[in-house]
């Protein structure tokens, strides 16, 4: 078992001590090697000697992707390229991809950040761990991998795709433990299901889900199908990839590895810092990182942190899972949506499937909403009456929740698209002439 007790049960005061002395020092390191944050640093007046308490934090500028994309591919790097053994990126879908460099010390930390977090979920030495991200660019599939195996996991590296080859693995290879986005999760929960090969033939106990959000309603449905224990996450490529938080057994928050990062929740207009406990975009500075520390790296990520010792005995603060992105917010007639909401109506609904599609489109100027939603019993389309009640039952839920007049569409069973990778649900036609 890979349990630090020692450093996850130090108290608040140590904790908050050992984050202050890292700050002190990557403030300066940041300020020395790297010319983006000796110029942000310089002009904001912010050396490592003038922190001098850990509110100070808030005299430092925030960092910003577009800050990390301007300096595409290696401006943010703090050491020589002949120190790096490793590079990643993001998929880049909206621009240049941002990149992630590593030193070794970095790939070890990362390591041992994950097997800290799969301890915490409840995996051992004698499971058998399936990953099925995309290996390449992409930090979750080598991040788990590397994490687990220093857990001693045994690992299959199987990627994504070929899902009758992964079912296959599942029940030949014995596999307790799946690695893959809740996306993922639930179109092989689907495929298990329809399987000739009863339930006995897997073996699967606990997932380790991330790379995106993944509601209660979600997760219920995967452990429902894949009869298995999910826990979440959480990281992203400009952070140094997963590893950042994650859930123990109890899964009441995502514990954060605050002697490595220091976790901020601010106002997302007024860029003010929040109290504990309060709602906000969280930000997050890297305390060890030699290759590519970020400080105040502005996430989108909303979410809320609590700073009370979990039951589990860990005392390090504790996300929230993320509530929704700043920049996959839709506002619709003025009204804030986030995906994760409309989700939390459709998944679990009798009759109703756990794909879903958003379409916005432009009508007279405004914003308008339609939700396309999958049944999962293609009976239900020989009676219209059924149809046309389902339809306003998820219409008036969908208007509870949001305070929204929304188009629901309902879709044959399968029809929507799967996603072996993260999911896409939005799609935009704004642009697109009136119909």
């Amino acid at each position: 078992m890979f349990y630090q007790k020692d450093v996850e049960t130090m108290r608040r005061a140590d904790i908050e001590a050992l984050q202050l002395q890292k700050l002190k020092k990557m403030v300066d390191y940041c300020y020395n090697n790297i010319p983006f944050y000796h110029e942000r640093l310089q002009e904001a007046g912010v050396t490592g000697d003038k922190i001098k308490t850990l509110s100070d934090i808030q005299y430092i500028p925030f960092t910003t992707k577009d800050d990390i994309r301007d300096n595409y591919p290696f401006g943010m790097m703090a050491c020589p390229m002949k120190n790096i053994v490793r590079i990643h990126a993001s998929s880049g879908t909206t621009g240049k991809p941002t990149v992630g460099v590593y030193t070794k010390k970095d790939i070890d930390t990362w390591a041992e950040l994950i097997a800290r977090i799969g301890a915490a979920s409840g995996v051992t030495d004698e499971d058998i761990i399936q990953i099925s991200f995309g290996y390449g660019l992409f930090t979750g599939a080598l991040g788990l991998h590397y994490g687990l195996e220093k857990l001693g996991a045994t690992v299959i590296p199987a990627s994504s795709g070929n899902t009758q080859k992964q079912l296959m693995m599942f029940r030949d290879f014995g596999v307790t433990g799946l690695v893959a986005t809740p996306s993922y999760a639930l179109y092989l929960g689907e495929m298990v299901k329809e399987s000739p090969y009863p339930a006995s033939a897997y073996k699967l106990r606990i997932g380790l889900l991330g790379s995106e959000g993944c509601t209660e309603e979600m997760r219920t449905q995967i452990e429902k199908n894949l009869h298995m224990f999910v826990t979440d996450n959480y990281g992203m490529t400009e952070l140094g990839g997963p590893g950042v938080s994650g859930e123990c057994e109890l899964r009441c928050g995502l514990h954060f590895a605050e002697d490595h990062f220091l976790p901020e929740i601010i106002d997302q207009d007024t860029l003010e810092r929040k109290g504990p406990g309060e709602v906000g975009e969280l930000v997050v500075t890297t305390l060890s990182r030699e290759g590519m520390p970020v400080l105040r790296y502005r996430t989108k990520d909303i979410t809320r942190i609590n700073y009370e010792p979990c039951a589990c005995g860990r005392t390090h603060a504790r996300m929230d899972k993320v509530m929704g992105r700043t920049d996959d917010m839709m506002i619709i007639k003025g009204v804030n949506v986030f995906p994760s909401q409309i989700e939390s109506v459709l998944v679990g609904m009798e009759h109703v499937g756990p794909h879903y599609q958003l379409i916005v489109r432009k009508k007279n100027f405004l914003d308008t909403l339609e939700v396309k939603v999958e049944l999962s019993n293609g009976e239900l389309l020989q009676s219209y009456g059924e149809l046309e009640a389902l339809q306003h039952k998820i219409h008036d839920r969908l208007k509870s929740v949001l305070g929204l007049e929304t188009k629901v569409t309902l879709a044959e069973p399968k029809s929507l698209e799967r996603f072996q990778g993260k999911a896409k649900r939005i799609l935009d036609l704004r642009n697109e002439p009136e119909e």
